[in-house]
């Protein structure tokens, strides 16, 4: 498949860049001040561009990696200038995000020779965006001609089947929703057997992000994958979890729990438009090693795109 299919596009990064203005200034206009009027790449000058790189909520890890990277480049004569190091930075950090991105068509673009029902769970912590994403996804692929259903699987909180119906009213996708505690896992049997029924292309679950104890909402969120699996052979073939951009480097220790769980297939990261730690996109990936499919840089329903390594990158450096 043509990688232009998938979003990766040499085109000007424009919207993106306005969206990302905070995380770039917290990252190059300190990366320009650091290299003005300097003329050689000594150890003081690395010392304070790994210092940027770690405040900028890239992360200790990948902040040492990169100086390491640049070090051995500067002793085999291959960087001198101050100059160039904003450069060297930009393809270092686009190789570190496009090291398991290459196939992003699984999550994507629904395979048409295939029949088999795409269903998607979608997981994460209350307040990421999750239900809002979801809607932002659905809109996505309806322009694409996908016909669309979401579940109301999170029944733990009223708020959460009501605004699901909202979105889908909005954006004119089915809802299948049961009264507020009822077995989620009951709601995606039920989903998934319409679904089926109404050759429904791709069945996006919302479920619940906080319960009581965290065993108990893995217990959960296990029995929709089980009951998922039932109805549907393989499913679900994705599960999606969502993250707020705007927690940084505390992101990771919340995405191993859902990973180590549910075995996460990819990563959505939201709310990328309101922060300056757009940079820890670099460390989550590099520490979870969960493919990005998604990003949202605001409240719209067109602010959601496929993470383009290359095009996040330039949109963070001027």
């Amino acid at each position: 498949m043509d990688k232009s299919d998938l979003g990766y596009s040499r085109a000007p990064v424009g919207r993106l860049w306005n969206k990302l203005s905070k995380t770039r200034r917290k990252l190059t206009d300190r990366l320009n001040a650091l290299v003005t009027g300097k003329n050689v790449i000594d150890p003081p000058l690395l010392e304070n561009l790994e210092e940027i790189l770690f405040t900028s909520d890239i992360g200790v890890e990948v902040a040492q990696q990169l100086i390491e990277g640049l070090t051995q480049k500067v002793e085999k004569k291959s960087l001198s200038k101050p100059g160039q190091l904003k450069a060297i930075l930009k393809e270092e950090m686009v190789s570190l995000l496009e090291a398991g991105q290459e196939d992003l068509s699984a999550f994507t673009i629904k395979d048409t020779t295939s029949n088999i029902l795409h269903v998607v769970m979608f997981v994460g912590v209350n307040g990421v965006g999750k239900t809002t994403t979801i809607a932002k996804m659905a809109h996505y692929f309806q322009a694409r001609e996908q016909k669309i259903m979401l579940v109301a699987a999170d029944t733990f909180r009223a708020a959460a089947i009501e605004q699901l119906q909202i979105w889908g009213e909005r954006i004119g996708a089915e809802v299948i929703n049961q009264k507020r505690g009822a077995d989620p896992a009951a709601v995606v049997f039920d989903a998934l057997s319409a679904a089926k029924s109404r050759k429904i292309d791709r069945v996006f679950i919302d479920t619940a992000g906080r319960l009581h104890t965290k065993s108990n909402l893995m217990k959960e969120l296990k029995k929709i994958q089980k009951v998922a699996g039932q109805q549907v052979s393989g499913a679900p073939q994705q599960v999606t979890l969502i993250i707020d951009a705007t927690t940084g480097q505390n992101a990771i220790a919340q995405a191993q729990v859902f990973a180590e769980s549910l075995g996460v297939t990819d990563i959505i990261l939201t709310k990328l438009d309101g922060t300056a730690k757009g940079g820890a996109v670099i460390g989550i990936f590099q520490k979870l090693r969960i493919p990005i499919s998604f990003i949202c840089t605001g409240e719209g329903l067109e602010d959601f795109e496929i993470f383009n390594p290359r095009k996040f990158i330039e949109a963070i450096f001027d």
